[in-house]
């Protein structure tokens, strides 16, 4: 099933405005769409309340304010029809290509939308990989809004299978360090490259986590509160615990060898020392993974970047958890243009095409 679900409630503060005559959106759901569930490579992942058309609303609201394209307005015939072109600037991982769909049909679903790659396939700079085609208006007005998904998507992609690749055999994955409102977004950039997304947010996972501990008034306490909690409330779900030392490991796996319990996993956290030469010892990550010894699901936090994911990768733990995927985002540069033969003229002599 599709776990994102689509409510009516949120409508434009203004149609967009055309020479005379209003213009009114089109509200099309995803299931009477032209882009079915099946033509995603990867669906986004489930979240019992977002609301993605709301978003996608939202966006070209922020656009439109209450005028709507006045440049548009001013220089476009109404009735023109156009096609216009996708262009890869870079080097990268296309993602967002499902989104754009959604887009495209939110503002006009009479738009013609061509792909000659889907979400997740490798792009190289120059390449020309999708057509949209129909009233110039409507393309103009998405145009924005798409780029700026896809180009944030696909940089969250091409970071992911960069780190996804090199973390091998452990699994990367992200945090809820995400840009506000964007996260199911951001996590599905993460599910298109290969990574694995964490917890969605705070309902779907229990995370006893460093200031738990604390106000807790230890890493036992934590965790027996929330085995009383979840027996209580008759809930099962995947529990972790965050740990910092050698010594919390060990207090961990005692208490689980003498009491029933919850936990799925064990974060070991900033276990991964940076040396003065730019390089990490993983001494004491492989040490708590040994101490685990497969009793647990482990993840390795802190210090992860591109140059050390490989090293932690190799030390047998389970998942490689990266902020940076979705917090420090490059995006990939792409464009959309009409008159593709001068946009790449323009591009190469700039370096971009």
């Amino acid at each position: 099933m599709f776990g994102v679900i689509f409510k009516p409630s949120l409508t434009l503060p203004i149609a967009y405005l055309t020479s005379r005559r209003l213009v009114s959106m089109s509200a099309v759901g995803i299931r009477s769409s032209r882009l079915s569930i099946e033509s995603m490579v990867i669906e986004p992942p489930s979240h019992p309340t977002y609301d993605l058309k709301g978003i996608i609303k939202l966006a070209l609201a922020e656009d439109a304010g209450d005028r709507g394209d006045v440049t548009c307005m001013a220089t476009i015939p109404l009735d023109m029809e156009v096609e216009a072109y996708f262009l890869g600037k870079e080097d990268g991982i296309i993602a967002g290509i499902a989104l754009a769909e959604l887009i495209f049909q939110e503002v006009d679903h009479s738009l013609k939308v061509e792909w000659s790659r889907k979400d997740g396939d490798y792009i190289s700079k120059g390449l020309q990989f999708g057509k949209v085609s129909g009233r110039a208006h409507s393309i103009v007005i998405a145009e924005r809004i798409v780029l700026n998904f896809m180009q944030r998507m696909s940089g969250i992609a091409t970071l992911t299978k960069a780190m996804a690749d090199a973390a091998h055999p452990a699994c990367i994955l992200e945090t809820r360090k995400t840009a506000p409102g964007l996260r199911l977004i951001d996590k599905w950039a993460v599910l298109i490259a290969g990574g694995r997304n964490h917890r969605m947010g705070l309902f779907d996972m229990i995370m006893i986590k460093d200031n738990h501990i604390s106000i807790a008034g230890g890493i036992v306490n934590a965790i027996t509160s929330v085995d009383q909690y979840l027996e209580q409330k008759n809930l099962q779900m995947e529990v972790e615990v965050e740990t910092r030392t050698l010594e919390e490991v060990n207090e961990v796996l005692q208490y689980a060898s003498q009491n029933k319990s919850a936990l799925t996993r064990i974060m070991l956290d900033n276990m991964v020392i940076p040396l003065p030469n730019g390089d990490v010892d993983v001494s004491m990550l492989k040490d708590a993974v040994k101490l685990i010894n497969g009793r647990f699901e482990t993840e390795a936090s802190g210090n992860v970047t591109l140059e050390t994911v490989h090293k932690i990768g190799q030390t047998g733990v389970t998942y490689i958890s990266s902020g940076a995927l979705t917090h420090s985002v490059k995006a990939l540069d792409i464009s959309l243009k009409i008159d593709t033969e001068l946009a790449l003229r323009v591009g190469r002599r700039t370096k971009r095409a």
